[in-house]
């Protein structure tokens, strides 16, 4: 490499290395605001914030729908049967949670696994559009009906949108949404394995790929009331929903 190739390779790097510590940074500060926020009637019950974890710089976002049990307890997204799904599924894909950064709709434990309210949504969807915000990811994968319907602005729900990635406008910046099933969804009928490896089995190769290749029209995601938030009040906006009789999974839809 000749001297001046090597010069601006080195600066690049460190740019790049201010970079990362700035977002890690911000995304610290963010969560230790967050961490007291009273914005809906959830942080009456919460024992914690479970605000994300991850890498700060990843490229690859998971986006669930709620802390459960053990999530309010410890503090993290995804530590029950559900989160060591997500981790063999990680790991077909030969990455760690390390590499990824994981978050979820809501930032506090609904009671008894409860679906999400509208009102709670709207009040915590600024926190989620500001990680997304800070941390740039490149791909969201949203895992069920709640995250997907956030994220993408529209009423689909994921057994009709699972492993269908699409361009979307969040904010300022262009991403690729890519919709999935809930982890929890193979715990409760093992046949969606195949299905859930299958669609992570896509997940590389969309890293890899130009943000246009591969994937469906771009849409931008309104950052206002969606038109879903109505069907789901109203009752008719979910399908599939896992069953509630155990308290410290996760609740999400598939």
């Amino acid at each position: 490499m000749v001297p001046g190739a090597a010069a601006g390779a080195a600066a690049e790097a460190v740019a790049a290395a201010e970079t990362r510590l700035e977002r890690a940074s911000a995304l610290a500060a963010f969560a230790a605001e967050t961490s007291a926020c009273t914005l809906c009637a959830l942080a009456e019950g919460r024992t914690q914030v479970v605000f994300g974890a991850g890498d700060p710089d990843a490229k690859l976002m998971f986006v669930g729908e709620a802390p459960g049990f053990h999530e309010d307890k410890q503090g993290y997204p995804f530590v029950g049967q559900a989160g060591k799904l997500l981790d063999k599924l990680l790991a077909g894909i030969r990455l760690e949670r390390a590499d990824v950064y994981i978050a979820n709709v809501l930032k506090c434990r609904p009671p008894g696994n409860r679906d999400p309210q509208p009102s709670e949504i709207e009040a915590c969807e600024q926190h989620l559009f500001k990680q997304v915000a800070l941390i740039e990811p490149r791909l969201i994968a949203t895992l069920g009906n709640f995250a997907t319907k956030l994220l993408s602005g529209r009423p689909d729900g994921i057994t009709r949108v699972h492993g269908t990635p699409r361009e979307a406008t969040l904010g300022d910046r262009s991403v690729t949404l890519y919709p999935l099933f809930h982890p929890a969804a193979a715990l409760y009928t093992p046949s969606m394995m195949k299905t859930l490896e299958a669609d992570f089995a896509r997940i590389p190769g969309l890293l890899d790929a130009p943000a246009a290749d591969s994937v469906g029209p771009a849409m931008e995601v309104p950052l206002e009331e969606p038109e879903w938030r109505e069907a789901v009040a109203s009752g008719t906006g979910t399908a599939g929903q896992e069953p509630s009789s155990s308290p410290e999974e996760q609740l999400d839809l598939f």
